[in-house]
């Protein structure tokens, strides 16, 4: 009787997550269904995802990677430019996750050339073709030989010849915002970090942590009525692209900082886009200083 009700239960357990599974067809429903905007790019790649995600449920049936690269495509058709895979989060054999970090590189540095403004259909096949690559490195453990990884090196190797290798830059460090005598206390209002970003990035690196940490000692131990977060970013790519990117670093800064043991409450954030550089640039400029986060304390 006891080995009957576990059997029960267990199938129980099994109709419920097949609901689950069955609701979340949802996410490709709404795919299916999006009208892209934004860029020609960001267009095109939603249409790729559309169908990674069609092929994932309906030939495949693997479910989670189909809800996965339907989110992907909602948000590119949301005109958010959306990143290939990060190589760091999928189960792979080390040989290979050297080498899709190097072809993930290749493919960000094309990026960087201007490949999406340059072709933008071609920029978002391949990253598909990459993405379809790492995702079936992990199901294929051991086979170098995949059809995704040939699309993948044939379509790269097109994209570079469409972009001009850049001239190498050198950007001058920003000057210290404050001149302030180490062996004076800093004045709570005087105090002002700033937290760096990769281009077209809003995650909060390990150099990035290390200052969110020093704010949040900072905080703890000298109280102020209010932290004023800031977001930044530089001037490459559209105005309002960047404008939603200069929020998503604040909040990432401002949930970093509650995750530090900071009360929200006391957190207030803000964003300006391209619109206060800290080094001055024309349009469609890559500027390191200019990707920032400023912090300071009311």
């Amino acid at each position: 009787m006891n080995i009957l009700r576990n059997m029960m239960l267990v199938f129980g357990a099994v109709l419920l997550a097949g609901c689950s599974v069955i609701d979340s067809y949802s996410e490709v429903d709404a795919l299916n269904d999006a009208e892209p905007t934004g860029s020609a790019f960001t267009r095109a790649l939603a249409g790729e995802y559309k169908t990674m995600s069609n092929f994932e449920l309906n030939n495949q049936m693997d479910y989670p990677d189909a809800l996965h690269f339907a989110r992907k495509g909602l948000g590119a058709a949301a005109g958010d430019a959306v990143m290939p895979e990060p190589v760091s989060d999928w189960n792979l054999k080390e040989e290979h996750i050297v080498e899709l970090h190097e072809q993930r590189s290749r493919l960000v540095r094309a990026y960087e050339g201007g490949a999406r403004e340059i072709a933008p259909e071609l920029s978002a096949q391949t990253q598909a073709a990459f993405d379809c690559w790492i995702e079936d490195q992990e199901e294929y453990w051991e086979d170098d030989d995949l059809s995704c990884k040939k699309l993948y090196l044939d379509l790269i190797a097109q994209l570079e010849g469409m972009v001009p290798t850049p001239a190498p830059v050198f950007v001058q460090e920003p000057a210290p915002i404050f001149n302030v005598d180490p062996a004076e206390p800093m004045e709570v209002e005087n105090a002002m970090y700033l937290v760096f970003f990769n281009w077209d990035s809003s995650k909060v690196d390990a150099g990035a942590a290390s200052v969110l940490d020093a704010v949040a000692r900072e905080i703890t131990s000298n109280p102020p009525s209010m932290v004023n977060i800031i977001g930044h970013a530089d001037t490459s790519g559209p105005r309002d692209y960047n404008q939603r990117l200069s929020l998503k670093r604040a909040n990432n800064v401002r949930d970093g900082l509650i995750s530090r043991g900071i009360d929200g409450r006391m957190l207030s954030v803000d964003s300006r886009g391209e619109s206060e550089l800290m080094v001055e640039t024309p349009d469609n400029v890559r500027e390191p200083a200019n990707r920032r986060v400023n912090i300071s304390f009311e």
